[in-house]
């Protein structure tokens, strides 16, 4: 699936720069002329990048300091463009990975992306969740186990649903079959962050070795799925 990444500038030149950069790499570019909103959608959801114009929009090393400290953007990489007022080591101070200075050259801005667009992808994968039905074993704290249904998964976590009402909190073994010719088993710790009487949502702490690597190749095979039902769709 394409990269979702937030744009904020009001900088027309900056914009088709940065634009003609992800198109090729079939990103999805959303984008805010002010900080304010920027903050307040930022708040709200997760992006796998962000690019900030820190000094030609209107609070914008401020906006940059909100989204860092945001639960959802935290650890969302980020690249800062200053133009004069505020100095790379600031911006880096702020929370930016990167910064571009104004003009941006071309040159530059592609070496950036270089580096960044693969942590972008990294970032995409941890929390992107693809719709999954398979049975999953959790145990509580005395022993007993229960079976629920998985609806979505992703490198950092799952959700399931909940036939019976299921009292289960904080951190639970919880294993399950990683679908292929010859099926995995996948064992991990997870750490209870919601539940209700329908659906549970947890984040993976600890998983053995190999179960990571299965779940990652897993990952990867669900992306190419789903990038080749989108590029059927988009062919038809």
């Amino acid at each position: 699936m394409a990269l979702d990444c937030l744009v904020v500038t009001c900088d027309p030149t900056l914009l088709g720069q940065i634009k003609a950069n992800f198109d090729t790499h079939g990103a999805s570019l959303d984008l805010r002329q002010d900080a304010v909103s920027a903050v307040e959608l930022a708040s709200r959801r997760h992006w796998d990048g962000l690019i900030i114009d820190c000094d030609d929009v209107v609070g914008g090393a401020e906006a940059l300091v909100n989204v860092r400290s945001s639960r959802s953007n935290r650890e969302t990489l980020i690249v800062a463009v200053i133009n004069g007022s505020t100095s790379a080591e600031t911006a880096l101070d702020l929370g930016a990975n990167f910064v571009l200075s104004k003009p941006v050259e071309e040159s530059r801005l592609r070496g950036v992306l270089e580096i960044a667009l693969p942590r972008m992808e990294r970032e995409h994968r941890r929390y992107f969740r693809y719709n999954i039905d398979l049975p999953v074993r959790f145990q509580n704290h005395l022993g007993e186990t229960f079976t629920t249904t998985m609806k979505n998964v992703s490198e950092g976590g799952m959700a399931v649903k909940l036939v019976n009402p299921v009292h289960l909190k904080g951190v639970v073994p919880v294993d399950f079959d990683i679908p292929s010719v010859e099926p995995k088993a996948f064992h991990a710790k997870a750490d209870i962050v919601w539940s209700d009487s329908f659906e549970m949502g947890l984040r993976f702490l600890h998983i053995e070795k190999d179960a990571k690597e299965a779940l990652q190749s897993w990952l990867s095979s669900l992306e190419a799925q789903a990038q080749f039902r989108d590029s059927s769709e988009r062919t038809r």
